[in-house]
């Protein structure tokens, strides 16, 4: 697990975290959101004994990051959003180079699961130099992955791939995080709303929001929304569902179906309903809708904004 408290990092004048704290769990899938230069990749560098902070403490699988950073390292894969590789060396030899710098037996069995796993062991003897982008950073994946860590930290794990590897590393992550914690960026909100049992928004070095993508929503919204569609002409049908009690608003959506809104706790939907049927139209859809993860990110990150200004 990952467990932070008061993290701090200085450049000189300049501080990229500040007061970062948040905790991820054996089993959890982490998204770490944020605009660019809000701090995501410093505090992933911090978590992966890349550098120290410059205040606050950071535990990875139970060890301070500082104090015991090489028992970190042994517990940790960190795939960095540039990937780190030798060109003029085959997948297959940089990755036994890497099980052998980690002193791991079986090194070569390892290889070709890991391979496996990322589906390239039909490219372990082809030159990391004549890889594209995306066979990359698989192998940066798998170089991560190779040691079987408890803790998994990705920064921005899909970048460059094309659409079906990018279905199939989130299908992989999906697989480690049942096991495993897994950490990681991304700037593909969509991405993040799949993936994430938990979501940190980051804005200007502080965290501004931790919670479920549901969550989040229900907290920013307030208030349920739903959908509803009918066979026809639904604009007759606006001003008797708005008479509904209960129902706070409604508006024509540009695809011709309704959108209202109404209190939680007051579930008018069975009353939308049966006024619809009654009035002799056709129901072909009732269904809720909820904020994005984008609208979510938008919304939090504005509200800083416009709070540190009013300070």
């Amino acid at each position: 697990m990952i467990r932070t408290t008061g993290l701090t990092k200085d450049y000189g004048p300049r501080r990229a975290i500040e007061n970062v704290a948040f905790e991820a769990n054996q089993g959890e899938v982490v998204g770490f959101l944020g605009p660019n230069g809000a701090g995501k990749t410093t505090t992933m560098r911090i978590l992966a004994g890349y550098m120290p902070p410059t205040y606050g403490t950071a535990q990875v699988a139970g060890f301070d990051v500082v104090e015991e950073s090489i028992e970190v390292r042994r517990r940790i894969g960190y795939l960095p959003e540039t990937v780190p590789l030798y060109p003029d060396m085959t997948v297959f030899d940089y990755l036994k180079f890497m099980a052998d710098l980690r002193h791991l037996p079986n090194g070569d069995e390892m290889v070709e699961n890991v391979l496996e796993l990322v589906q390239m062991d039909q490219r372990a003897d082809g030159y990391i130099a004549n890889l594209s982008k995306g066979m990359r950073q698989r192998v940066g994946l798998a170089q991560a992955l190779l040691h079987k860590p408890e803790v998994l930290i990705l920064d921005e794990p899909t970048i460059g791939l094309d659409p079906a590897q990018v279905v199939e590393v989130r299908n992989l992550i999906r697989e480690i995080g049942k096991e495993r914690t897994v950490l990681l960026s991304t700037h593909i909100l969509s991405e993040a709303q799949q993936l994430c049992d938990r979501v940190l928004i980051i804005n200007k070095g502080r965290i501004v929001a931790e919670d479920t993508p549901e969550n989040l929503q229900a907290r920013l919204v307030g208030a349920e929304r739903s959908i509803v569609r009918i066979k026809g002409d639904s604009e007759e049908l606006k001003s008797q569902i708005a008479d509904i009690k209960g129902v706070q608003d409604i508006k024509m959506r540009p695809d011709g179906s309704l959108e209202f809104q109404f209190a939680p706790g007051i579930d008018v939907r069975p009353e939308v309903a049966r006024t619809i049927i009654n009035s002799g139209h056709d129901l072909l859809e009732l269904s809720p809708v909820g904020l994005s993860l984008e609208e979510i990110f938008l919304e939090l990150t504005r509200d800083e904004k416009t709070t540190k200004k009013e300070r």
